[in-house]
């Protein structure tokens, strides 16, 4: 999957645009409280923001979320790799983004994560060129309604149950829980916030790695009477050769997410038959570009999507939205962690519906900026 033709080409012809600014951004955001999955607790959104400018004036907006337990990342040394990236980039065309993404790969190895704020960045100038939604430049017809789940951490079960309790009564109609404990342990976690939350939820589980695969079996057989709707990464990334027989006995749609970054391991887990669903992150494939790859191999192999994300603000979530728009095969999305953020400094961006419903911003490109007196206060480097 890429773009038409026909929207490319016109773009070619019509301009002599290339990106001559490029300002990173390290933006911690506090969040309300701890997140906390099996990798361990998060107090703050450590992001980071790309704004790339061209010489006629037009604006991009990219932004990254590292997780140094999943990419291999942190601020910090995205900071310095990003600086890496703006090097090769700088007097380039923004719209030739399959050899803007080259240039990245070749500067260095790795660093999905940050890459996919400079793809963010270039696909917002892009779309904003080709005088369109970023939606519809990635080849969306029409708007479809998405819902977000909203996200209980892992923890004590009275607290658990008393959070699905909350989520509930705010008004989203599904709960996504973080196990991977003792297996004793989240059995009770998730019978105990079934019988709390009533049966008319759906209820999604996320292990994040945190089981043994030979648990792995009995454990999704204990919760199969409470009507979990799937069960992500169930068991260490490296462990993917045990998926396959683990989805095929399990009563549970399994999920991959730690194990399908990049197309690469989407093929490998296709060719395995290791699941029935992604999760595509753009901080973890690289960007838009290569997520596009992913979903083009999902629906080709029946593989549903669920595009979720790490700690992004409304302006990463804003990018990920405008992508779950694009294929009927995206079924789920799980886009409620700028919700826990102590400060929003999105100016545009997606909105919340009072049931969870994601309002994708009027007007061509991102559709999302951060406000000037925010950026202000934040540690930069321009180049």
């Amino acid at each position: 999957m890429g773009h038409p033709k026909s929207i490319i080409e016109p773009i070619v012809s019509m301009t002599n645009s290339v990106i001559q600014e490029i300002t990173l951004y390290k933006s911690p955001v506090p969040l309300k409280e701890p997140f906390v999955i099996s990798l361990g607790p998060l107090y703050s959104a450590d992001n980071l923001l790309v704004k790339i400018r061209t010489n006629d004036g037009i604006i991009g907006w990219g932004e990254c979320s590292p997780f140094r337990t999943i990419h291999g990342e942190s601020q910090e040394t995205g900071f310095i790799v990003g600086q890496y990236l703006a090097a090769v980039l700088k007097g380039q065309y923004p719209p030739d983004i399959a050899a803007n993404t080259i240039r990245m790969d070749k500067s260095i190895f790795g660093n999905s994560c940050i890459k996919s704020a400079f793809d963010m960045a270039l696909y917002d100038i892009s779309s904003q060129m080709a005088g369109l939604p970023l939606y519809q430049f990635l080849g969306g017809k029409s708007i479809r309604e998405l819902k977000t789940d909203y996200t209980v951490s892992i923890g004590p079960v009275e607290k658990m149950v008393s959070d699905a309790v909350l989520i509930k009564a705010a008004g989203f109609e599904i709960i996504k829980v973080k196990l991977g404990g003792e297996p004793k342990d989240d059995v009770e976690r998730i019978r105990q916030i079934r019988e709390a939350v009533g049966s008319d939820i759906p209820i999604r589980i996320d292990a994040n790695q945190g089981w043994k695969p030979e648990d792995v079996p009995a454990i999704l057989e204990a919760l199969s009477p409470f009507q979990i709707q799937l069960c992500e990464e169930p068991v260490l990334r490296q462990q993917f050769m045990s998926l396959p027989q683990i989805r095929k006995n399990s009563p549970i749609p399994i999920m991959a997410d730690e194990s399908c970054c990049d197309p690469y391991d989407a093929e490998r887990l296709i060719q395995l038959k290791a699941c029935d669903l992604f999760n595509i992150k753009l901080s973890k494939s690289g960007g838009l570009f290569k997520a596009l790859q992913i979903l083009k191999m999902a629906e080709q192999s029946g593989i549903g999507i669920q595009v979720g994300g790490f700690l992004e603000s409304r302006l990463g979530f804003t990018a990920a939205a405008h992508f779950a728009q694009i294929s009927d095969s995206v079924l789920h999305v799980d886009f409620d962690t700028p919700l826990m953020f102590s400060e929003d400094p999105v100016v545009g961006g997606i909105s919340y519906g009072p049931h969870g419903e994601i309002h994708l911003p009027a007007g061509n490109g991102l559709g999302a900026t951060i406000d000037d007196q925010y950026l202000k206060k934040l540690e930069k480097v321009v180049m």
